[in-house]
């Protein structure tokens, strides 16, 4: 690979050989005829472009099909890799592997097309399909396009905040496999037909083969038999050009592909030089382009009065410039005197343009083209600063948003600048020397009359630079003989005037200005032909050919070109030579050469077309008088590639589209005229700063903002800019930058570059707003304290114009303080700034409500509130809505301080009822925040369908505005509302895909991947097999997300919630392997912690489920408790031990589940937690139950009461008694065979049921007491009374019969005998 710099440095080295390639002609008549690709050209025909799988294996497999980008990043100043920032560039990479969308957006700019994302080796695959795309994506990669490109996509915000001498600004590289390019770029040119080539001999060659075949590039030769225009290959060996065979060989042997430009250039239907009076010219020795004098080397008599007569030796200047590769140039004769065209054959010229910026522009005119193209006006600049120096904080008051501030002071970057930030005290004394500074000063207008702008800036044009011109309207008296003369005399003038450009000027109004007042151009034409026929009488032919000239135009706008041609003919042969008005002769040359090639009339565009080719290249100056210029330039443009005069063609033809207003035209123009001066200009021209900004505006204009902002940043780098060139790019990066809302900071190196040649002391005036923009920018993206340093600076340049100016900068620099958490040096600062008596009536309104948010936050209620309170007087006094509904949300926040609630929701109502009666756009984020804070003060008083509403009506205009974060932040409300307030699963469900949206929107990793997971619960918890598939897709996406950002801990969850998700969809091939991928991801990352607690969870799957519970065993005691035990988790482990307790014991393996009671019982002592205890006692006394150790099940059941609350709380407590003295009832009457003992468990269990007053145990236990009283106990009175307590219960249960018999383990009391005497 080839490296090359962000700047693009070293990647058009073969435009660069090709630009200063001395010697390129033609072998042949011409080339075959080719379907023109491309921008500026036709489709290619259906079919013609095809894989390369589909192409014979010699002629295609060894071309390669993709491309690779290989990203790096450096340290812009010493250009060495850094391993930190290329980690965190391959961070990005991975985030965007995975959802490549935006990626594939700005390659598609770039004419690429993604192939994949290979974060790993940071490298992005892109391949190309046709010609166009190869072509345009070279080109982009020559002029450096492609690193800024991906630059802005790959880097945050931060990057473009530091300054250009800090070591830690970085920039990133793109190497591109210049061969790998190359080779692409000829399998396509393959693929779709015929390309030229360059041999050996430096003769441009067609071909339809690669290299190696049989056949090797052949010239193209018209054959006898064809009709004209047509043309195919011939194969002529016997011909050769070059007089040795040897040469030949070499010139076939050795071809050179030609850049995707000139193969572009190159592809035209017929070339009406070959038809010219120099079929065949000779190869130019030298490819500069002439000026000066030339000697004739040769007599010639001219065939015409247009052409000049000379003889050998004699003496030429030559009038503009001769170009090389066109056969005619105009020159005038030394001796004589005339002026005509000579053959360039026919002269040796004496001097050359050796300067390329002296070749494109031949006249002052030319060089200001595009600066006056790209004029940035005072006007505009002031616009544009004062939207980015934030001028609604000078104007409109500041919403208190102190928990918002409290969370940006907490994430702020501690940035040491040394040198940058002075302390308060001083900062204080440097205000008040201001405020003294800028008391004389007080009532100057608010901002100066002039920055003079213009006297620093390239794209400056005076206000009387328009030329004047005449208008004749229809009731001027053109049947008047005199008036009509007069008009005559005026256009028989012999030389060109300034009124005479309408006429000439396609892109003019022109005719419709010059001509007013008639009905339709049929009766102008009349009465111009009427004045024509006047002018030939009076033998006027200058004026007879300007008048031809507009008739020949009037039918070409009427599709007469029969008509037309006439007309201009007729006007050239009326001036029999004279080349006085040298822009009508360009004009009539231009018309006519273009109606001959609409008409296919070869004879005459041999005669024509090379004339008005030499005519438009070589005359400083012309006019676009017709839209058939762009054909003929580029006709101009086949002969003239590889030489100094492509760049004059490719200025004229940018010059002649951007005039038409044609953007998609002149787009290859401008890049390939910028790559020709990166090749061959002086890197101290100014030109090339405008000429990047007019191809930025039209890539803005053609929606292209990343390549518009590349395009903006390359000039930054490589070109001297003035200061209106960067304000202009400020401008052109705030039109195409993704934030909208807010300004991006990419604005940041153009601040600076602006602010540079401004040295402190020194044009102030302008100084100030460019700080102060800086110093809104840093605040916006949360670094206070750089945008204080900057804010100081804005304030200290503008205290000479004092005034409203210097107020706004020190209330912007005392509400960064504010920002900052620095309200006490706020408050110095507003109070001196009131002291001074300098501000203004509505600034003191701005002062108060500041100084009140101020004082709040330094806990000074009373007087606070006496600041809103001046603030909303002076709002109210101005009749200021939006200030006033501020003032009542402030006071808000003031009385939530105080405990006021029921008073903040009356100034909330308040401020939201002002806000309604304002447009939405012009305070959508105050009133977004207003409104949720209503919503959120009902929702604390319960007030639900209140709260609701204000949600809604929140997001609504956040919606409305189009405020991305506002919308987040409602609908992060909403999402709480429905999910804690007023539980609503569908609602959440819904108002959470909606966050998901604008999370992505904003390009928030992280907060999609939170979204995600919490989606796929929300889908989980509604228990329909459609649910559980939504919800297993969302924990995919939301697990792709977590790999990206290499969450370890995230991942390892996701992949065990996708294994808990196949586990409910009974998929048992699948849980197992995503749980151990889980144990993967987690044993990865070293952390028992986390181990702890994934296996837990994995076991937790199994032991909540209804099969394969016994699975839940390994997971809690071969993993997960033994981790609890490593790193001390007590509350884990007497967890883990609660929970096999209860599994084993629900496997019938109890045996196994006394180890795990025991531990159980033993850490819920140390832990001191007593419920837990009571859970180890009774879940031991139930496993020795199970297992029939009677005597140690009594006792934990015992323990276990023991530690229950006395007395009782809560029913439950109770229920619990009932069921805990039933079950020792069971043991001791069946397992220790004493019922005695268990009537009294049965009567305290009895007692618990009737305080219960549950009638279904006390049924229950009084049927056992009347059981064991009757067989047992042989006490026949209380058996009778229990039995028929046990019947009323039974009747009010609906239960027909009580069985008094033993049921319960019969068989295993054999000391109780059937049939007992009652």
């Amino acid at each position: 690979m080839v490296p090359t710099g962000p700047s693009g440095d070293s990647s058009g080295d073969e435009v660069q050989r090709a630009a200063v390639r001395s010697s390129v002609s033609w072998e042949g008549a011409g080339p075959q005829e080719v379907e023109a690709s491309g921008r500026g050209g036709a489709a290619l025909p259906p079919g013609t472009s095809q894989q390369a799988s589909g192409t014979p294996p010699g002629q295609m497999g060894v071309y390669p099909t993709d491309l690779t980008l290989q990203l790096l990043a450096v340290r812009r100043k010493s250009r060495l890799p850094d391993p930190d920032l290329q980690e965190a560039l391959r961070h990005r990479l991975r985030l965007l592997e995975n959802d490549s969308w935006e990626v594939a957006r700005a390659l598609g700019e770039l004419s690429a097309r993604l192939l994949s994302i290979h974060s790993d080796r940071d490298r992005i695959v892109v391949t190309f399909k046709t010609f166009e795309e190869i072509w345009k994506f070279s080109t982009y990669h020559a002029l450096g396009f492609i690193h800024h490109c991906l630059e802005n996509l790959l880097v945050d915000q931060a990057f473009w905040l530091l300054s250009p001498d800090e070591d830690k600004e970085t920039a990133i590289q793109v190497h591109v496999d210049e061969e790998a390019l190359r080779l692409i770029h000829e399998s396509l040119l393959i693929q779709e037909g015929p390309f030229f080539v360059l041999c050996a001999d430096h003769h441009v060659r067609a071909t339809t083969v690669p290299w190696g075949a049989e056949r090797g590039p052949q010239p193209l030769k018209r054959a006898s038999g064809e009709p004209q225009g047509e043309a195919t290959p011939a194969v002529d060996f016997s011909a050769p050009h070059l007089s040795t065979s040897s040469k030949e060989l070499a010139a076939v042997a050795t071809p050179e592909t030609l850049i995707p430009f000139h193969q572009w250039a190159l592809r035209a239907s017929w070339d009406p030089f070959d038809d010219s009076t120099d079929a065949r010219p000779g190869t130019p020795d030298i490819q500069l382009m002439a000026v000066g004098l030339a000697s004739a080397v040769a007599d010639y008599q001219g065939s015409g009065p247009e052409e000049l007569t000379f003889q050998s030796s004699d003496l030429i200047e030559i009038l503009g410039a001769q170009v090389p590769g066109l056969p005619w140039f105009l020159g005038r004769h030394m001796a004589s005197g005339q002026v005509g065209f000579v053959q360039t054959s026919l002269v040796s010229v004496q001097g050359h343009a050796a300067e390329l910026e002296n070749v494109i522009f031949l006249n002052e005119e030319e060089r200001s083209f595009f600066s006056k193209e790209g004029c940035f006006s005072e006007e505009d600049a002031r616009q544009l600063l004062r939207r980015t120096s934030g001028a609604d904080i000078y104007m409109v008051y500041s919403l208190d948003r102190q928990e918002k501030a409290e969370v940006e002071l907490q994430e702020e970057k501690d940035m040491p600048l040394p040198g940058l930030h002075s302390e308060p005290r001083e900062t204080l004394q440097k205000v008040k020397s201001v405020l003294e500074q800028c008391k004389p000063c007080h009532g100057c207008p608010e901002e100066p009359v002039s920055w003079g702008l213009h006297a620093v800036s390239s794209g400056a044009s005076s206000p009387g630079a328009e030329e004047s011109s005449f208008c004749l309207a229809s009731e001027d008296g053109w049947a008047d003989p005199q008036a009509l003369h007069s008009l005559l005399l005026l256009l028989d003038a012999p030389e060109y005037k300034a009124c005479f450009r309408g006429l000439y000027d396609l892109s003019s109004p022109g005719l419709r200005t010059m001509f007013y007042g008639f009905a339709n151009e049929d009766k102008l034409a009349g009465r111009l032909a009427q004045a024509r026929g006047v002018a030939k009488r009076a033998s006027l032919p200058v004026a007879l050919a300007r008048l031809c000239f507009v008739l020949g135009r009037l039918c070409v706008q009427k599709l007469k070109l029969s008509q037309a041609r006439v007309y201009f003919e007729e006007g050239l042969g009326a001036l029999r030579g004279h080349f006085g008005d040298l822009f009508l002769v360009v004009a009539l040359y231009a018309n006519l050469a273009t109606i001959h090639l609409k008409q296919n009339n070869r004879e005459k565009c041999g005669q024509v077309v090379p004339k008005a080719c030499a005519l438009l290249l070589g005359t400083p100056g012309q006019v676009c008088s017709t839209e058939g210029e762009a054909e003929l330039l580029r006709l101009a443009l086949r002969r003239v590639i590889g030489a100094q005069a492509e760049a004059r063609t490719c200025f004229l033809l940018a010059k002649h589209h951007v005039r038409l207003k044609q953007p998609e035209e002149v787009l290859p123009f401008l890049e390939r005229l910028l790559l020709l001066h990166r090749a061959l200009g002086s890197p101290h021209a100014l030109w090339p700063t405008d000429c990047y900004q007019l191809l930025a505006h039209v890539y803005s204009r053609k929606c292209l903002p990343h390549l518009a902002l590349s395009c903006i940043r390359v000039s930054s780098l490589q070109t001297r800019g003035s200061l209106a060139s960067s304000l202009r790019s400020m401008d052109l990066v705030l039109r195409n930058a993704p934030q909208p809302h807010r300004p991006p900071s990419q604005i940041a190196p153009y601040l600076r570059q602006a602010l540079a040649p401004l040295a402190p002391g020194t044009r102030q005036a302008l100084r100030g707003p460019l700080c102060a923009s800086l110093a809104q920018l840093h605040s916006h993206h949360g670094q206070h304290r750089v945008a204080i340093s900057f804010m100081m600076q804005a304030v200290e340049a503008s205290a000479e114009a004092g005034g409203r100016l210097v107020v706004d900068y020190l209330v912007a620099l005392a509400w960064l303080h504010v920002l900052h958490g620095q309200s006490p040096v706020a408050l110095d600062i507003l109070e001196s700034v009131l002291d001074a008596a300098v501000a203004s009536v509505d600034q003191e309104g701005v002062i108060a409500n500041m100084m009140a948010i101020a004082l709040k936050r330094t806990g000074r209620t009373r007087q606070a509130a006496e600041g809103y309170y001046r603030a909303l007087r002076v709002a109210r006094d101005l009749g200021q809505l939006q200030n006033q509904a501020v003032v009542h949300a402030n006071f808000r926040a003031l009385c939530s301080q105080a405990g006021a609630s029921g008073l903040a929701q009356h100034y909330l109502l308040e401020a939201v009822k002002l806000f309604s009666r304002l447009p939405s756009r012009e305070c959508g984020c105050d009133f977004t925040q207003v409104l949720l804070q209503l919503g959120h003060l009902y929702t604390l008083r319960a007030l639900t369908q209140q709260a609701k509403c204000y949600y809604q009506w929140a997001f609504l205009v956040a919606m409305e505005t189009d405020h991305l974060e506002s919308q987040l932040h409602a609908v992060q409300q909403l999402c709480h509302f429905y999910s804690t307030v007023k539980p609503n699963e569908a609602q959440c469900v819904i108002y959470h895909e909606l966050q998901l949206s604008l999370a992505r929107r904003v390009a928030d990793k992280v907060l999609e991947g939170q979204l995600l997971e919490t989606i796929s619960q929300l889908y989980l918890s509604l228990g329909t097999e459609r649910a559980y598939r939504s919800a297993l897709d969302y924990t995919k996406r939301s697990l792709g997300i977590f790999i990206d950002l290499q969450r370890k801990d995230k991942e390892a969850y996701a992949w065990l919630q996708a294994g808990k998700i196949y586990y409910i969809l009974q998929q048992n091939e699948l849980v197992d392997m995503y749980i151990q991928v889980a144990q993967n991801a987690a044993l990865y990352t070293g952390d028992p912690n986390l181990g702890l607690g994934l296996f837990e969870a994995a076991g937790d799957i199994f032991f909540n489920g209804t099969w394969e519970r016994k699975k839940a065993v390994s997971f809690y005691r071969d993993w997960a408790l033994p981790l609890a035990v490593t790193t001390g988790n007590q509350e884990a482990e007497l967890r883990l031990c609660n929970k096999l307790v209860a599994l084993l014991e629900e496997l019938e393996t109890p045996q196994e589940g006394l180890e795990f009671g025991h531990m159980a019982l033993a850490l819920s002592i140390t832990l001191g937690d007593r419920l837990n205890e009571r859970v180890a006692y009774h879940r031991l006394a139930a496993l020795h139950h199970r297992l029939g150790h009677g005597e140690l099940a009594e006792h934990f059941y015992l323990k276990a009461l023991s530690l229950c609350h006395s007395p009782l709380e809560f029913d439950e407590e109770t229920l619990y008694y009932v069921k805990v003295y039933l079950v020792l009832g069971d043991i001791i009457f069946y397992d220790l065979k004493d019922p005695f003992d268990a009537a009294g468990y049965y009567q305290l269990a009895l007692a618990a049921a009737v305080d219960l007053g549950n009638k279904e145990a006390q049924m229950k236990i009084y049927t056992r007491l009347a059981t064991i009283y009757h067989n047992f106990l042989l006490d026949r009175e209380k058996s009778l009374f229990f039995y028929q307590k046990a019947r009323t219960f039974a009747s009010e249960l609906n239960i027909r019969r009580v069985n008094l018999a033993p049921q319960r383990c019969w068989g295993r009391a054999a000391w109780l005998v059937p049939g007992h005497p009652s």
